[in-house]
């Protein structure tokens, strides 16, 4: 299948899809999650009047925990004996060139890069051989974490949950099926995080079924695989990018909520 990269921008005050084939962006007909055609040419993501927003906006983000080694290793953590599992919710999410807004009070706030999978239809107890049949696409994310809150508590849902902390983007890129892409960070264009997909503990078609199996998700949830090692503090002022083969660079600038 040809790589196609699908995109939820906002152009003449309207929110849209468009999909970019053969380097060329052209409006989306028909539905991203079923079936669609490119259609008319609209130029290129810098136009003028073109925002990119979140390309989607899932009922959840349900993310895997400590799944790549050296991570583990950098957390002195070990190695889980099956996927450790929490949920962002839909309220984090914000799209490209939006920023990241840390709360007053809550400490240290990290980056972490991901490969996130969006479910392209209904999952429910899907069996792993059938897993890539229920993924639309990849996307990045990054999993922006209160680390002090974190170390305070079991639970991850306040130190994960707050508004902004779930950047996506810049699209999802469908046609990566079996696939281990690169997965990157870079704080003010500085490397931080780099690794392969392939050094996850528990690989993408396990995580699904075992995902599905205590609950079903929706066409546009995401899965976020996990970070690699290298994760570290931002500060109001910084940009961080997380990048990830084949899909593209998702850029957010930091500021402190006001």
């Amino acid at each position: 299948m040809a790589l196609d990269r699908i995109y939820r921008i906002e152009r003449q005050g309207a929110a849209r899809y468009a999909v970019e084939r053969n380097a060329t962006l052209r409006e989306l007909s028909g539905d991203p999650f079923g079936a669609y055609s490119a259609g008319a040419e609209i130029g290129g993501l810098d136009s003028p009047g073109l925002r990119l927003l979140a390309p989607v906006m899932p009922s959840k983000i349900v993310c895997v925990g400590l799944n790549y080694k050296d991570h583990a290793a950098e957390t002195g953590k070990p190695l889980p004996a099956e996927p450790l599992l929490f949920i962002k919710p839909s309220t984090a999410v914000i799209g490209p060139g939006q920023p990241i807004r840390i709360p007053p009070g809550v400490g240290r706030v990290d980056y972490e890069a991901e490969l996130g999978l969006v479910i392209g239809r209904r999952a429910h107890r899907v069996a792993r051989a059938q897993a890539w049949d229920h993924v639309l696409g990849m996307i990045a994310v990054n999993d922006v974490t209160a680390r002090d809150l974190q170390k305070k508590e079991t639970q991850f849902t306040r130190c994960k949950g707050f508004d902004t902390f779930a950047p996506i983007g810049p699209c999802i890129a469908v046609g990566l099926k079996d696939v281990a892409p690169m997965v990157e960070s870079r704080l003010n264009g500085e490397r931080r995080q780099s690794s392969s997909t392939s050094q996850l503990i528990f690989p993408i078609d396990m995580l699904v079924e075992y995902i599905t199996f205590v609950m079903t998700l929706e066409p546009g949830d995401i899965i976020a695989t996990g970070t690699p090692a290298g994760i570290g503090p931002m500060k109001a002022g910084d940009t961080i990018t997380v990048s990830v083969e084949g899909v593209g660079d998702l850029t957010n600038p930091v500021e402190a909520e006001r």
